[in-house]
């Protein structure tokens, strides 16, 4: 029988894990880990922990959307579980424009961290919201999924732009928030020949920035992004493979 866990209980989880008011985290989800059968109650039990100054993200990637080359920021879904796209779906919740690499959410620092994603023409890079968060002592959250879906970990890659990285540029046609659509040339990221192995962040991250527990039923894990940024990229100019296995 599934468990079932309500808002009070999943609020004091996150808190346990080292959730915080006033945080801005990235949250990646496994939905079905985490025994609730009901979607806004994880959200719900964020943005309680969060309060009203904190900032709740997550990814709402489309790089396996159809046509390919083809993205709408008002209707492209994302491909990276069924909580991300609950959240992009709900009124209030804006999503940064990029391709491929879209981050969506609500909060006090929403548009700092999603407004100049558009200015980019790689998945990660500096005006990503997921660079941002190394700066403003951002936090990620791995709801039931493990380390290793960590989009966050293609921003410290291109900071080192290790040999296997990028692609070739790809022309993409994009319409925004309102509706205009023009083209626009990115470099994408490539990556074959390669296996991600982004849970080998925890042979980098000592115990203050990498914190274990349970949220709900799925183990979970918290990241300081700071600390992320600075021991995984140290690690990767030392072994620019070290993050993954060659095919």
């Amino acid at each position: 029988m599934q468990a079932r866990f309500t808002l009070a209980d999943l609020s004091d989880h996150l808190a346990a894990l080292g959730l915080r008011q006033g945080d801005r985290v990235l949250v990646h989800a496994s939905y079905k880990a985490l025994g609730i059968d009901r979607p806004e109650l994880m959200i719900a039990a964020l943005r309680q922990v969060l309060g009203p100054s904190g900032t709740l993200l997550m990814p709402t990637l489309s790089y396996m959307q159809q046509p390919p080359t083809v993205h709408d920021t008002r209707t492209t879904p994302g491909c990276v579980g069924f909580l991300s796209e609950y959240l992009r779906g709900q009124p209030g919740t804006l999503r940064s424009l990029h391709p491929t690499h879209s981050v969506c959410g609500v909060g006090a620092h929403i548009h700092e961290l999603l407004d100049s994603h558009r200015e980019d023409r790689t998945p990660c890079g500096p005006n990503s919201p997921f660079n941002k968060l190394f700066h403003m002592e951002g936090k990620i959250l791995m709801l039931g999924c493990g380390l290793r879906p960590n989009t966050s970990m293609h921003a410290v890659e291109e900071y080192v732009v290790p040999p296997y990285l990028f692609g070739p540029p790809v022309a993409y046609q994009i319409t925004d928030a309102t509706g205009q659509t023009y083209e626009e040339i990115y470099t994408t990221h490539h990556f074959a020949g390669t296996e991600q192995r982004y849970d080998r962040v925890a042979q980098v991250l000592a115990d203050d920035a990498l914190h274990s527990g349970m949220v709900g039923a799925a183990a979970s894990f918290l990241i300081d992004a700071p600390t992320l940024l600075k021991e995984a990229q140290a690690r990767m100019r030392q072994e620019p493979l070290f993050f993954v296995d060659q095919q």
